[in-house]
């Protein structure tokens, strides 16, 4: 089976990808490339960033897109995530919710793999929560201000593998390792 370009310039993203498939993708290699930012949802992103991607390094992508949805303002900031973190911080974003009692919220996850000439196909993976007051190392992203239902700690504030177990991101990662399973078994019995 041919190679997978997983195409991302974030090193935490990388690796928590990897630790989650482990080596259950064909070849999995990595490439930074800038692509452009569409406005629209994670799915309509992700559709453009994948097709993009694939004719320009002429191989099949994964691309991921991740959004962080506030239920109080009607899925915002969304995919717009990163320019939010960017420009408020984790702060900022926590600040956001003053005034509203519901500061649940959404992790969305939307994987893309796409073939050059074709269409992409996106897996996604969504988990619930609640926005917080910062806890834990901000290393990564939004992960000190996202507490997962059923937790009492943050992203940021959990065991790696406990957070690579239930995350947004494990769960559309499942579904990609099913794909490329049964595209691996069709392959077997042809």
């Amino acid at each position: 089976m041919q190679s997978v370009v997983f195409v991302t310039g974030n090193a935490n993203k990388l690796r928590e990808v990897q630790d989650i498939v482990g080596n259950a993708l064909p070849m999995l290699t990595c490439h930074q490339l800038d692509l452009p930012e569409l406005q629209g949802t994670t799915q309509t992103v992700s559709i453009h960033k994948a097709k993009t991607a694939a004719a320009i390094l002429k191989t099949p992508v994964l691309i991921e897109d991740t959004s962080l949805g506030f239920v109080a303002l009607n899925g915002l900031p969304g995919p717009y995530i990163k320019w939010f973190m960017e420009s408020v911080g984790h702060v900022g974003l926590n600040a956001m919710l003053h005034g509203f009692d519901d500061k649940s919220a959404f992790a969305l996850c939307t994987f893309a793999y796409c073939e050059p000439g074709h269409d992409p196909i996106l897996f996604e993976g969504r988990t619930d929560g609640l926005i917080v007051h910062p806890r834990g190392p901000a290393g990564f992203g939004w992960d000190p201000i996202f507490q997962p239902c059923g937790f009492t700690t943050t992203y940021a504030e959990m065991d790696k593998d406990l957070k690579n177990s239930i995350s947004h991101r494990y769960k559309a990662l499942a579904l990609v390792k099913e794909f490329f399973q049964s595209k691996s078994d069709l392959a077997l019995h042809s």
